[in-house]
């Protein structure tokens, strides 16, 4: 809970003074090769390109309610979108920094399970911003 008062202070400060993240999207998109093992990034014309990902799409991952793409989400990251989780950049940099600790954070739920293991360590908000490029709602 302390972490979650925390987080909406700073973004709220962060609203008031300017961009949320201010992250670098050349700079997230050299990182994100960390994560093309797993996700592409793919529009609906090129979605017909196959290449097993284990992960989901992330084409226009900010703006959509956490677990609704077509992918076999885990159960604990589609009720997070159920209770409201909509990507943005704050929170999936947030996220990709430890999955679960976040999902478990969000519902408040120290059980909570996350298929995604991976943690970025670096950054996460290069990787939100490289990634809000591909959104038609980046807010």
């Amino acid at each position: 809970m302390y972490q979650r008062i925390k987080l909406t202070l700073l973004a709220l400060a962060l609203g008031a003074t300017g961009p949320a993240l201010a992250g670098d999207a050349a700079t997230g998109e050299a990182a994100f090769r960390q994560c093309k093992s797993c996700h592409k990034i793919a529009s609906a014309e090129e979605m017909f390109v196959r290449g097993g990902p284990t992960g989901p799409n992330l084409y226009g991952v900010i703006g959509r309610q956490a677990g609704t793409e077509d992918f076999r989400y885990g159960a604990d990251l589609v009720r997070a979108g159920e209770a409201g989780l909509v990507w943005n950049e704050e929170n999936l940099a947030e996220y990709i920094t430890d999955p679960r600790a976040f999902l478990r954070e969000y519902l408040d739920d120290p059980s909570a399970k996350v298929k995604m293991t991976f943690k970025s360590r670096k950054d996460q908000a290069d990787i939100a911003t490289f990634l809000a490029t591909f959104s038609d709602d980046p807010s």
